[in-house]
């Protein structure tokens, strides 16, 4: 087993191209780490960084306790599965299978062996004999997985193995990997861009944005308590409401949460509100799952906003609701690009500029008196919108479009953040 220790390790393509910021990460012995995030946010590339594959720019990388930076590929006892199995297309499942074996000239009646036990446990003994060509997407990814286990690494390292299969075949083989990595023992470091997988799999997840580790933790720790509002979003199976509010204490009796038609109360014994207080008087935004929402009657004496429904959408073992509640919507914060900076060779001063530019944009109503600039800029609706509240309804609604609804909102389970994303109240971690 093998343990991997990121330390400030930066990836700088030619051009200026930033792909990994300060990267610091730590995966244990034995441990499933699962890098998550959006297409090009630089996980693939942390991943051949690992294996030997691309260059370290600067910061440090260690292996099982070794210093790795300089370390050639097939020094660092690393097995690694890609995307389409690259397998050897001349050779059969069982020359697959062996290669790694042969190569480190082991005893040809060991290989047999071992070729065979693993053949069984991965369901493609009767497939020994076929060459890749011949084979399903499912079966050629597990005669991947297979190669790379063979010869029983320190360490895997899979880069998204399953998302070029169908969602019932990714079922099947997520499980598969799971039982085998976890039986083996192995350090896994899997890259995925699909948050059930991530939540499915790991151990922990570290998920990364513009090649910067936005957030790391247990999958309930990440998916409950998250650290920053685009990992609540990109950890919602469907769209996260983030809605606008201005933060206000009247006469100090509780603290309001003012989404301009509608409220929310806050009581001073809440654990949150003595955080959600240094915001008084500013816009913060609310984030609210869809199941945090519910169809409530009049008599309901909590928390509620009102609207119209404008839209049903039937997802098989459940109804969405598109509720038109007039409360502004925003869209996810982005952090400022630090490949901006590493293209520009701009400081802190210009991403402090953009920072600015990023808040006014979220919530223009901040900063239009201030900034005459701003003010001249012609406002297109840009993240800072009116928008329906996302509202899951069971598998039978009980509203129909165009009828008025009722919302009721379970208030303890108010995500909240700063305009740049940031949690008001820390994650309890």
């Amino acid at each position: 087993m093998s343990t991997v220790v990121l330390d400030n390790v930066t990836k700088v393509y030619p051009g200026g191209y930033l792909a990994v910021d300060r990267m610091n990460l730590r995966a244990g012995d034995g441990e499933f780490l699962v890098l998550l995030g959006p297409s090009g946010c630089g996980k693939s590339t942390l991943l051949r960084m690992i294996a030997g594959l691309e260059e370290v720019t600067s910061g440090d990388l260690w292996l099982g306790g070794e210093l790795a930076n300089d370390l050639a590929p097939r020094d660092r006892d690393v097995a690694m599965v890609f995307q389409n199995g690259a397998l050897y297309p001349h050779r059969t499942v069982r020359g697959n299978l062996s290669f790694p074996l042969e190569i480190a000239k082991a005893d040809p009646a060991m290989v047999r062996e071992r070729v065979t036990e693993l053949s069984k446990a991965l369901h493609i003994d009767e497939t020994l004999d076929r060459r890749p060509g011949t084979l399903s997407g499912g079966q050629r990814q597990r005669v991947a997985m297979g190669r790379a286990i063979v010869r029983q690494p320190s360490l895997f390292l899979m880069d998204e193995p399953l998302s070029n299969l169908d969602a019932g075949m990714r079922t099947e083989l997520r499980m598969e990997i799971s039982a085998l990595v976890r039986a083996l023992g192995v350090t896994t470091i899997y890259v995925t861009h699909d948050q059930v997988e991530a939540l499915t799999l790991a151990d922990r997840i570290a998920i990364m944005n513009r090649g910067v580790l936005q957030d790391l933790g247990t999958p309930g720790q990440v998916y409950n308590d998250p650290a920053t509002a685009f990992t609540a979003a990109f950890l919602s199976s469907q769209q996260l409401n983030l809605l606008s509010a201005t933060v206000r204490t009247p006469q100090n009796q509780f603290i309001l949460l003012d989404f301009g038609p509608h409220q929310i109360t806050i009581p001073w014994t809440d654990p949150r509100a003595y955080a959600i207080s240094q915001h008084v008087g500013r816009q913060i935004i609310v984030g609210l799952r869809p199941d945090c929402l519910a169809p409530v009657p009049e008599t309901f004496d909590g928390p509620t906003f009102l609207g119209r429904v404008r839209a049903l959408e039937y997802h098989g073992h459940e109804w969405l609701a598109y509720v038109e509640s007039g409360i502004t919507s925003v869209a996810v914060p982005e952090p400022p690009d630090p490949r901006l900076n590493a293209r520009n060779g701009a400081g802190t001063g210009a991403q402090g500029s953009r920072i600015r530019s990023m808040m006014r944009r979220l919530f223009p109503s901040a900063d239009a008196e201030a900034d005459p600039q701003y003010q001249n800029q012609e406002q297109t609706g840009g993240t800072h919108r009116r928008a329906d509240l996302i509202v899951r309804v069971g598998s039978r609604p009980v509203w129909r479009a165009g009828e008025p609804a009722r919302v009721g909102v379970d208030a303890t389970r108010l995500l909240l953040f700063a305009a740049d994303g940031s949690r008001i109240d820390p994650p309890h971690r």
